[in-house]
């Protein structure tokens, strides 16, 4: 595709999202940036998450998968559904109680110093690497499509788009990105349908029925597997997508900061159901949009791409149109930088709020610390990702999303261990705990085959990962009841 058609849409799409930060920002201080002043609509609140939810790696990978894993990636969809119950029902009425504006000061209420910095220790961590990773993912797809053919080194084009994201998000916060998150879910969704029909148009399919008809009998379409051998067994899926979404959206600041913005617990409750009804049918979506472009290219003779993370692009790219390619490139730019814009904003609050105390603190020192924290975390992405574009290889960036497993499992153990028992703990030891729980957790993974009878783990590392964190915490004991728990 043109590069200079990219170019266009690019500074068209950034153009929308600074005039919108431009509007939400009058008049905005550090409440605003943090907390949206607790006057955000559910609607927008849900209908954003979903952006926030998904990122550009998805956005490619998920189509990619289908020919190896088939639907059964949405096993784990269904299983989201129990876990945003829990957050629903049990996490979120917490923290609104609490009036938290960072989850993990919860932490320090309910057991401690130690355990309050630790938990979000563990979250900038995990959110940090994470998300700059992702974005890594994604800019790699944008230098291939836009800036390489434009003469843009790779480093310039980053060190844009990250400056690009700080504008838009420097002075409103999460009141900004409530508002962008929305037009750029609005953006990813209409790219997926779109693309659906485009493809189902050179298919010749008319109607929805025929285009389920096609998917539902390709060899792309099956959802549930029953053999307990099976990495994909639907049990071991689901209890993995419940967990998965108690601990990276539940545990996780930057999706409950959104949370937190609603006027009241009613609200933020409406918003997660919907939000959690919108999530499936968008994941089903993406699923069959894989369905679909590998049923086109066997039609078409085209070959399948080594790494199923390049098919989606190099069809959308190469050989369905402009309209696609178009599509494609919003769609990627929407899922990327809706991930991206609100982990900054996210790591940003965390920081501010449980390591620098800065609700403590005047206006102005407030104002000027989360200005330079903010700086601060941008150039930290800038520079994770130039050391991955640096090492250039898929198996490290697999380790690293495997790091961040194995680092929220300590964060499920500390805030099961408060929620669901009254013990209190000896808070000096939980960062020892919190620390050795991933390290036998991965000793326990690496022989699991030896040690269990062929048995490998999947997902499960981070439930094994968590439980390990309560055992270690229940043989805590504290010296004084705290006064949550009292």
């Amino acid at each position: 595709m043109n590069p200079y058609i990219s170019l266009i849409i690019l500074i068209l799409y950034f153009g929308m999202l600074i005039t919108v930060s431009i509007y939400t920002s009058r008049g905005a201080d550090t409440n605003t940036f943090f907390t949206a002043n607790r006057q955000s609509p559910w609607y927008l609140v849900a209908f954003g998450m979903i952006g926030t939810s998904l990122s550009g790696v998805t956005f490619i990978s998920v189509p990619g998968a289908v020919a190896n894993i088939q639907f059964s990636y949405f096993q784990v969809v269904i299983g989201y559904i129990l876990g945003y119950l829990v957050i629903g029902t049990v996490l979120m009425p917490l923290y609104y109680r609490l009036n938290l504006i960072s989850i993990y000061s919860y932490l320090d209420q309910r057991f401690g110093f130690w355990s309050y910095k630790t938990g979000s220790g563990f979250f900038l961590l995990s959110r940090t690497v994470g998300s700059a990773v992702r974005l890594y993912v994604a800019a790699q797809v944008l230098q291939l499509a836009l800036f390489k053919p434009l003469g843009v080194p790779f480093e310039v084009a980053v060190a844009i788009t990250i400056f690009l994201i700080w504008i838009y998000t420097f002075k409103g916060g999460v009141k900004t990105i409530i508002i962008t998150d929305t037009l750029q879910t609005f953006f990813l969704i209409t790219a997926v349908i779109l693309t659906i029909v485009l493809v189902s148009n050179e298919l010749n399919l008319s109607g929805a029925s025929a285009i389920w008809k096609t998917v539902q009998e390709s060899k792309y379409s099956q959802i549930f597997y029953w053999d307990t051998n099976d990495p994909k067994n639907f049990f071991k899926q689901f209890f993995a997508g419940a967990f998965i979404a108690i601990v990276m959206t539940g545990l996780d600041q930057d999706l409950m900061q959104k949370n937190l913005t609603c006027k009241n617990i009613g609200e933020a409750q409406k918003n997660m159901f919907w939000f959690t009804v919108v999530l499936v049918i968008v994941n089903f979506l993406f699923l069959s949009l894989g369905a679909l472009l590998y049923v086109y290219a066997e039609a078409q003779g085209i070959a399948v791409t080594a790494k199923t993370d390049d098919f989606y692009p190099m069809l959308a790219l190469n050989h369905l149109g402009v309209v696609v390619g178009i599509t494609f490139l919003l769609g990627i730019t929407a899922a990327t930088y809706a991930s991206s814009d609100s982990a900054l904003t996210a790591l940003t609050t965390a920081f501010c709020i449980d390591f620098m105390s800065i609700e403590k603190r005047p206006e102005e020192q407030r104002s000027s610390i989360k200005f330079w924290v903010h700086v601060g975390f941008s150039v930290v992405f800038y520079i994770v990702i130039l050391i991955f574009n640096r090492l250039n290889s898929k198996e490290v960036i697999t380790a690293v999303f495997d790091l961040a497993g194995y680092t929220y499992g300590p964060l499920l153990g500390l805030f099961s261990f408060g929620a669901f028992t009254k013990r209190a703990v000896n808070d000096k030891f939980v960062p020892v705990i919190c620390i050795a729980a991933p390290v036998i957790t991965y000793i326990i993974n690496d022989n699991s085959a030896a040690w269990f009878n062929g048995y490998q783990f999947g997902f499960e590392r981070l439930i094994i990962n968590g439980l390990i964190t309560f055992i270690g915490l229940y043989l805590l004991k504290g010296y004084k009841p705290n006064a949550l728990i009292a």
